[in-house]
């Protein structure tokens, strides 16, 4: 099988469960009552998640710049927040084929460097990947929609074992073995996915000789992001489609709904946000009209940065290092 037929074969299964979770999505609407909702929102607050996206993106491209800085890689943030409006939109075009490797090549055609590129954007992934994840537990904990002692006693082991595992990494004799623990538990995995996560493993090696301080600024930037700033966000477009949802329960919607959409499964997480969200909302007896239009609020967040990307595309030439290829 070629390539081109294997990344057809992935676009279409990814298609079918966008598809499939979408129906069960509008299977739960009342479109009457939708129309109402839409009508009655409070369409201000549209502005305000829009603005906050802008601001979380800037400052994720800041924590992009430091890392790439560490690798020597240099170039300022407009660059990498322009180049990261640019892989929106191509996110939204071509979904899980080139967006990545478009970001990839990008910045190597502006540094010169796209083995240190592609270890700067595994590191980026990673830090804000383990940010999400812990505090989506944390928020689990809190909230606790089961009612029972078990959820939050099973977040908790979770949380202390991602911590440790995350501290081994950076510790050389430790890290061996944790790789080697991980190339254990994924043998199930396709070859594929086992050659992925080696990569990243060893990717991540580089980062051991960083100072502590380093890595400390890393994760605040991405809890500011991911944590504190993207859960506003989530806020903001409960506020606009009138619904009251504690503050709690948007953290874990924000942090695994990122979570998911890293995985290739849907298209633009179609069909996984909406899915998520009026589902988490249900057991607070949400109607899902309602909150199909919260969902719909932070989908317009991604079409935004394409657009922008779009502008970016056609009006503006990205710089090179002299001697970049």
């Amino acid at each position: 099988m070629t390539q081109r037929a294997i990344q057809l074969l992935k676009f279409t299964a990814k298609l079918a469960v966008t598809v499939a979770l979408l129906s069960w999505v509008f299977s739960r609407i009342d479109f009457a009552q939708l129309v109402e909702v839409v009508k009655t929102a409070h369409w201000r607050f549209l502005w305000g998640a829009w603005i906050l996206t802008l601001v979380v993106f800037w400052l994720l491209a800041v924590k992009m710049r430091l890392i790439m800085k560490k690798l020597g890689c240099f170039t300022d943030t407009y660059t990498i927040f322009a180049v990261s409006m640019i892989t929106s939109l191509y996110g939204m075009v071509l979904p899980g084929l080139v967006d990545n490797s478009v970001k990839w090549y990008m910045l190597k055609q502006r540094t010169g460097k796209g083995s240190n590129v592609f270890t700067s954007m595994v590191y980026n992934q990673f830090t804000t990947m383990v940010v999400m994840f812990i505090t989506g537990l944390a928020a689990l904990i809190v909230v606790n929609p089961g009612g029972t002692w078990r959820l939050p006693l099973v977040c908790s082991v979770i949380i202390v074992v991602v911590i440790m595992l995350c501290l081994l990494l950076l510790h050389e004799t430790a890290a061996s073995k944790v790789a080697g623990v991980f190339r254990f538990l994924l043998r199930p995995f396709p070859q594929a996915v086992q050659d992925v996560v080696s990569k990243i493993i060893k990717e991540l090696s580089i980062f051991r000789t960083a100072p502590r301080s380093f890595h400390l600024a890393q994760l605040a930037l991405a809890f500011v992001t991911s944590t504190v700033l993207a859960p506003i966000i989530y806020l903001f477009a409960a506020k606009a489609a009138r619904i009251d949802a504690s503050i709690g329960i948007l953290v874990c919607q924000c942090a695994f709904i990122s979570i998911l959409g890293q995985l290739p499964v849907s298209i633009a997480d179609l069909g996984v946000r909406e899915a998520t969200i009026v589902g988490s909302l249900a057991i607070y007896n949400v109607d899902a009209s309602s909150a199909l239009l919260m969902s719909m609020i932070i989908f317009s967040n991604r079409i935004l940065m394409a657009l922008i990307g779009a502008a970016y595309l056609l009006f503006w030439r990205m710089p090179k290092t002299p001697g970049s290829s």
